[in-house]
């Protein structure tokens, strides 16, 4: 069956707020075997909202409309919605007696215009909303639906999961089951060659999504049975994951910070950061994760020359010859924060994130990457031109996060050469 999703309110035109609604909903509706084809925002106005709808249902089987329930003269979702649909609408007592109930609660009066909150169509149906005071709607026209959810997701989340959803699954002749797969190291666009048949596959499909600095694949499976989807979508995955290898650093939809940490705590080893350009970015990726302070000991924003050779060892005759922009000062601040620390890993982090500051041979968007591990000592120079400042940074952290994974596993570290302290040299 397919489905539509149009959010109401002008707040959402002018990007007063930001329309969380659709994607929860079309994440549902997705689940439960629904094609959504279409994504409407709509303002406060009956006029344009009964040309959206009267649009919708002769492409649509199922509407969800979210906002323009309340009870003030702006929201009018209810009322053009039921003209659309050829309803009327009816006061219901006992939602006018919930809506009473809810102020009395609250030790406030209760306004005429809530009044309006209780009108319900006379051959629809309505939800009950247990954290608010406007029902949702159900409308039907022929093979024609429509839902209407309030649109506080306070009130939405908890009315769809547990009113609305239920009736959608008597609806649904299928069932949807995605698995997830996060991809580091590999360009989309070679992904998008490499997996060109599983892309064009009908069932499961595949689909990539770009984030920055790594890939993730959504394999969907519909089959009559979660049980049969659920298998057919974990065959596709692991058939993925075989081919891209360790490429792929997450089977279950956790994020590279997250995974990284696990595979710290498994090892029962300890982290320390030197950051330069990266201003603790990485520091706060690794903490954000529950469980970071078992493997997590310090991090370092050591902006200043004169900071990484007091605190991290960077000598100055280093400095000197190759500048702080070099493997060199990268690999030596890595050392010294874990040397610091009396940790089993280091990362250091120096570049040039820009827009100014590019110096002969080492242009804007160049960072050198470190890691210290029990194995040596691996440097990475990397060059992200015509990038932001914070595109710069977010890519180098996340590039240190994938070698720190690459070190804790004993994989190949691409793009990466050995540091060797004795002469201080790396082909990086």
């Amino acid at each position: 069956m397919n489905a539509e999703i149009i959010a109401v309110g002008t707040e959402l035109l002018l990007g007063d707020i930001l329309n969380t609604n659709a994607q929860y909903l079309a994440g549902q509706l997705a689940a439960l075997g629904f094609t959504v084809h279409y994504q409407t925002v709509v303002g406060d106005n009956a006029g344009r909202l009964a040309e959206v709808l009267r649009a919708a249902k002769t492409r649509t089987q199922l509407l969800v409309l979210c906002g323009g329930l309340g009870p003030t003269e702006d929201d009018l979702t209810k009322q053009t919605a039921a003209q659309v649909f050829g309803d009327v609408l009816i006061e219901d007592a006992q939602e006018l007696a919930r809506i009473e109930a809810h102020f009395a609660a609250l030790g406030r009066p209760m306004t005429p215009n809530n009044r309006r909150q209780a009108l319900i169509p006379a051959h629809g149906g309505k939800f009950t909303n247990d954290n608010g005071t406007a029902p949702g709607i159900l409308l039907r026209d022929g093979e024609k639906q429509a839902i209407l959810l309030p649109g506080p997701p306070s009130e939405l989340v908890p009315m769809f999961e547990k009113r609305v959803l239920p009736y959608l699954r008597t609806l649904s002749d299928c069932v949807l089951v995605s698995r997830w797969l996060h991809v580091i190291g590999i360009p989309e666009s070679q992904l998008d060659m490499q997996l060109a048949d599983r892309l064009n596959a009908a069932n499961p499909t595949t689909a990539l999504y770009a984030k920055t600095g790594e890939v993730h694949i959504r394999v969907t499976a519909r089959a009559e049975t979660e049980a049969d989807a659920a298998a057919m979508a974990d065959d596709a995955a692991k058939a993925l994951q075989d081919e891209l290898g360790d490429a792929v650093y997450s089977a279950d939809g956790s994020d590279l910070e997250t995974t990284v940490v696990h595979l710290l705590k498994a090892a029962g080893a300890h982290l320390a950061l030197a950051e330069s350009c990266t201003g603790g970015l990485l520091a706060q990726r690794i903490t954000s994760v529950s469980g970071a302070s078992d493997v997590f000991e310090c991090g370092i924003v050591s902006y200043s020359e004169k900071i990484k050779q007091r605190l991290l060892g960077v000598k100055a005759e280093t400095l000197a010859q190759h500048t702080v922009y070099s493997a060199p000062v990268a690999a030596q601040m890595a050392r010294g924060a874990a040397t610091l620390a009396g940790a089993e890993y280091g990362v250091g982090i120096t570049g040039i994130a820009g827009p100014t500051g590019g110096l002969p041979g080492i242009p804007v968007g160049t960072v050198f990457i470190a890691v210290h591990s029990p194995q040596g000592t691996f440097v990475r120079r990397a060059v992200w031109t015509n990038r932001s400042r914070q595109d710069v940074r977010i890519r180098a952290a996340t590039a240190a996060l994938d070698m720190l994974r690459r070190a804790v596993l004993g994989l190949l570290q691409p793009d990466a050469v050995p540091f060797c302290f004795e002469n201080e040299e790396a082909r990086a």
